[in-house]
C-alpha cells in the first residue's frame, strides 16, 4: 500500500509494502538474547488430564505455555512504570500509532573517565549522536530515535549480555555499551519522545539500581519512584531491537507495535517504513 502525508507544509510518499521489522524473534527453547543470565524463554505443551498440547503426542492442537521475562528475552517497550512504585501500564503511554523516526549509527567511545576497574567500559556520549544526526539532513519533526551500535552484525539476535564476562547464571556474556547521561539529556532536549536502541539497557547494565538514564528520559528525579509534573509520561524506550545493516540511516515512519500487556513492559515489534 502506498500513501502520502503532509508534513510542516511538505508531502512525502510513503511505500508500505516492505515495512523493515525492526524486533529479533523469540524463539522459544532455541538460541535467544538474554541480559542478566536470566532463565531462558521456554515453552511446553499444556497437559490436563488426558490431553497434551502437542499435535506431534496425539493431541487434537498445539497448545502451548510460554514463559518469558519481557526485559530480558527479547525485543521489549518498556513506559515510566519501570522505575516507579505506581503501576503504569505501557499500554496506556504509548499512544502514537505512526510516528516520523530517524535512524543513525553510532559507535561508542572509552569515556575519558574510565575507571581502570571497569576498562572495557564504552559508551555512546552526546558527541556521538550529534555527529549522527547532523549527518540525516533531518526534514521531518522526528519523535523517535532510533539507535543502531557499531559494530553491527547478527550475532545481536542472541546474545547473552552481563556486566562482567560472566553471566550471572556463569555463561559468557558480553559487556554491553550505555549513553552518557550527558547524551540522554541531547535525547529529551531534541524532544524525542521514544527511544529505540540495540542494547539490553540504556543505563549500565549492573549501575547499583540507579538507572539515572532512564530517569534522565523520564524525567523522574534522581533516586525517586514516583512521578512528578514533567514526567514524560507518554514517552517509552525499546530495547534490544535489530537493525539490519543494509537499512540505510535516515527518516522513517515508525509504527510500534506492543502486545497488550497491562504491565511496564510488553513484547513488541518496531516496524520503519521508508519515506520518499
Amino acid at each position: 500500500m502506498k500513501f502520502s502525508i503532509e508534513r510542516n507544509s511538505r508531502n512525502y510518499e510513503i511505500d508500505g509494502r516492505q515495512p523493515i521489522d525492526l524486533s529479533i524473534p523469540l524463539s522459544f527453547n532455541a538460541p535467544q538474547p538474554n541480559a542478566y543470565g536470566v532463565e531462558r524463554a521456554v515453552s511446553k505443551p499444556v497437559e490436563a488430564g488426558p490431553m497434551i498440547g502437542d499435535t506431534r503426542y496425539g493431541g487434537s492442537v498445539n497448545f502451548e505455555q510460554y514463559t518469558f521475562i519481557p526485559h530480558c528475552n527479547g525485543t521489549h517497550t518498556e513506559c515510566v512504570g519501570h522505575i516507579t512504585h505506581e503501576r503504569i501500564s505501557v499500554r496506556d503511554c504509548l499512544q502514537d500509532v505512526l510516528m516520523p523516526s530517524v535512524l543513525i549509527s553510532v559507535e561508542p567511545q572509552r569515556p575519558s573517565n574510565f575507571s581502570l576497574t571497569n576498562p572495557a567500559d564504552i559508551q555512546i556520549g552526546r558527541p556521538e549522536l550529534e555527529s549522527a544526526l547532523a549527518a540525516t539532513n533531518l526534514s521531518l519533526s522526528d519523535t523517535a530515535l532510533v539507535v543502531r551500535t557499531l559494530p553491527n552484525d547478527e550475532s545481536k539476535l542472541t546474545r547473552a549480555y552481563g556486566a562482567t564476562n560472566l553471566s550471572l547464571s556463569g555463561t559468557k556474556a558480553d559487556i554491553p555499551p550505555y549513553f552518557s547521561a550527558d547524551a540522554m539529556h541531547y535525547i529529551v532536549e531534541r524532544g524525542f519522545a521514544h527511544l529505540l536502541v540495540d542494547l539490553p539497557s540504556i543505563d549500565r547494565i549492573f549501575d547499583e539500581g540507579k538507572l539515572l538514564n532512564h530517569r534522565i528520559f523520564w524525567n523522574v528525579e534522581e533516586g525517586s519512584f514516583e512521578t512528578n509534573a514533567e514526567t514524560r509520561i507518554n514517552s517509552t524506550i525499546t530495547e534490544l531491537i535489530y537493525v539490519p545493516n543494509e537499512v540505510e540511516d535516515g527518516e522513517y515512519l515508525l509504527n510500534l507495535q506492543i502486545a497488550p500487556f497491562e504491565s511496564d513492559a510488553a513484547p513488541s515489534r518496531p516496524m520503519l517504513i521508508k519515506i520518499d
